[in-house]
């Protein structure tokens, strides 16, 4: 009960920090300081995110669709190129920094390309997510492999272990919450990349409804979007936090969140 007691009162406060930027909010726009056209009173968003819940739904089913394929092959990009890097030097020294490279590159800049190349389908869209989002889990795990114990490598070693049992039975599970911690940044990105690529073009999901609702000056609309897609990613990172207590039941600070 101890231990609930912090995480209770800091959640307190996080809400009611929510809370008082929404009263401001409706209190400014309440005494007409700003315009509504200008800046929509919460109770406006509110009404207007169900009122248009039916095409947001239809809209984010499209945006998370691509988001979960770019994801996964996301994962799995980060998750080969990490174990290829930390069991061959060579490849750690030669790719490494381009890894590091391709991070320095805005999103923004490399979207229309993608879509000059391939079109407004989903593979533009699903690259752009790839590209945003194996580098927090190649980084993630590739530290933790390579910061296993070299007491308890140096043992298995000595019992005849190979490097498939070291791997699996030592470093995948000492890097397992840099992963999670890795994966907590790639479903944001996942969903934000989608809807950066959508802006550029295509035929559906949140970010063609954005450009559409932008171009009709309804911003009562565009903040409903906003906050769904805020609400869609802190359910993302959520349920990256509740897969990770069930992965790691030995990992208490995981418990503890």
């Amino acid at each position: 009960m101890t231990k609930k007691s912090p995480n209770i009162t800091n959640k307190l406060w996080s809400c009611s920090a929510v809370f008082a930027i929404l009263f401001i909010w409706q209190l400014v726009t309440g005494t007409g300081a700003v315009d509504a056209f200008l800046l929509p009173s919460p109770v406006q968003v509110l009404k207007t995110f169900f009122t248009e819940l039916p095409a947001l739904g239809a809209h984010s089913a499209i945006t998370l669709s691509e988001a979960f394929i770019g994801l996964a092959m996301g994962i799995l990009l980060g998750f080969l190129m990490a174990v290829a890097m930390d069991r061959f030097e060579i490849l750690y020294q030669a790719f490494y920094p381009l890894v590091v490279l391709t991070q320095t590159v805005p999103t923004v800049a490399v979207a229309p390309l993608l879509v000059l190349w391939f079109g407004y389908e989903m593979t533009p869209k699903v690259i752009l997510i790839v590209l945003t989002t194996f580098f927090p889990i190649t980084v993630g795990l590739l530290t933790g492999f390579r910061s296993a114990d070299p007491d308890a490598l140096n043992l298995l070693r000595a019992m005849g272990a190979g490097q498939g049992q070291i791997f699996f039975y030592i470093k995948l599970p000492g890097a397992l919450s840099q992963f999670f911690s890795g994966l907590r940044i790639s479903v944001s990105y996942a969903v934000v990349g989608a809807v950066i690529s959508e802006w550029l073009g295509g035929f559906g999901g949140l970010g063609v409804y954005m450009t559409r609702v932008k171009k009709a000056f309804s911003f009562d609309k565009m903040f409903a979007v906003i906050f769904l897609i805020s609400a869609i990613s802190l359910l993302l990172m959520n349920g990256v936090e509740l897969l990770q207590r069930l992965c790691m039941p030995w990992d208490k600070g995981s418990k503890s969140k």
